[in-house]
C-alpha cells in the first residue's frame, strides 16, 4: 500500500517536529500495511511554508539512512501538497517544488474557505504543461460541502480527487465525512492520503482497521482496491 499525503519532512512544515518523529510514524504506517509513503510537505509561495528542494531532499535521506539502521523496511519518496498559485510551472523549474515521487502527478491544495475563481484555468495550464494535477482533500474544503455540484463540475472535466482516510470517519467534521461518501457513492475519489502530521495525532493509525472496513463497505472491494492500486502506480 501506498500513502501519497503526509507531512513527515522534520522541521519543514507543520509537520513532524525531529528525525525521530519522522521514524516513529513511518514505523507505525509500516505497521498497518504501508510499504511506501510519498512525504508531502506543505508549499505555499511567499510564506515560511517555502523550502527549496534541496533541503528537502537532504532531509528524505536523513530519513532513509535512519530507517535503514532501524531496519524498517518501508520506501519513502519526495512531494509537495502545493498551495495552487498561478506560478508553479515556475517554482518547479526554480527548484521548490517537487511532483509526487518524480512523476509528472501534482497534489494541490485549495483554500479552505474561498473558493479560487480562475481554478479551471490553472488546472487547464498545469496539464498544458503536461502536469496531471490532483486536488487534496476536497471533502474538507466548505464550499465543496456546501455544493456538491462543484465537485461534480471538476470531475466532469477529468479533474482527479485525492481524499483522507480518517474522512471516511468523520475527523473531519461530518460534512467533510458526508461529501467524502457522496464521492465514493460517485467514484471520484481517485487517491487516498493518512494526511499525517505528528505523533500526537494519528488517529487515522489507530483507527486503521475500521477504517478500511468502512471503505470495503461503502465504495465496495473492487473499488476500494483500485484506488489503492492508483496510489501504488505513483511509485512504480
Amino acid at each position: 500500500m501506498t500513502d501519497i499525503h503526509s507531512h513527515l519532512i522534520y522541521g519543514v512544515d507543520d509537520g513532524s517536529r525531529s528525525i525521530e518523529e519522522s521514524i516513529e510514524i513511518l514505523q507505525k504506517l509500516k505497521q498497518i500495511g504501508f510499504d511506501n509513503v510519498i512525504i508531502t510537505p506543505h508549499f505555499i509561495e511567499n510564506s515560511e511554508y517555502s523550502s527549496r528542494n534541496s533541503e528537502k531532499e537532504e532531509k528524505l535521506l536523513d530519513i532513509k539512512n535512519l530507517l535503514k539502521s532501524n531496519d524498517i523496511d518501508i520506501n519513502i519518496y519526495i512531494g509537495n501538497e502545493i498551495f495552487i498559485n498561478e506560478d508553479i510551472q515556475n517554482l518547479i523549474e526554480k527548484g521548490f517544488i517537487e511532483t509526487l515521487a518524480g512523476t509528472n502527478y501534482l497534489l494541490i491544495e485549495l483554500p479552505f474557505h474561498n473558493k479560487i475563481l480562475n481554478l479551471e484555468d490553472v488546472l487547464y495550464e498545469l496539464k498544458h504543461e503536461g502536469y496531471i494535477p490532483i486536488i487534496a482533500h476536497p471533502e474538507r474544503y466548505s464550499y465543496f460541502q456546501e455544493n456538491y455540484k462543484l465537485v461534480d463540475e471538476l470531475k466532469e472535466e477529468g479533474i482527479l480527487f485525492q481524499s483522507n482516510y480518517a474522512s471516511i470517519i468523520g475527523y473531519y467534521g461530518k460534512e467533510a465525512e458526508k461529501l467524502l461518501k457522496y464521492m465514493l457513492k460517485h467514484k471520484y475519489v481517485d487517491y487516498l492520503g493518512t494526511d499525517i502530521h505528528r505523533i500526537d495525532k494519528i488517529c487515522v493509525i489507530d483507527n486503521f482497521k475500521k477504517i478500511e472496513k468502512l471503505f470495503n463497505k461503502i465504495a465496495g472491494k473492487d473499488y476500494y482496491k483500485q484506488i489503492k492500486d492508483n496510489c501504488d502506480f505513483l511509485v512504480k
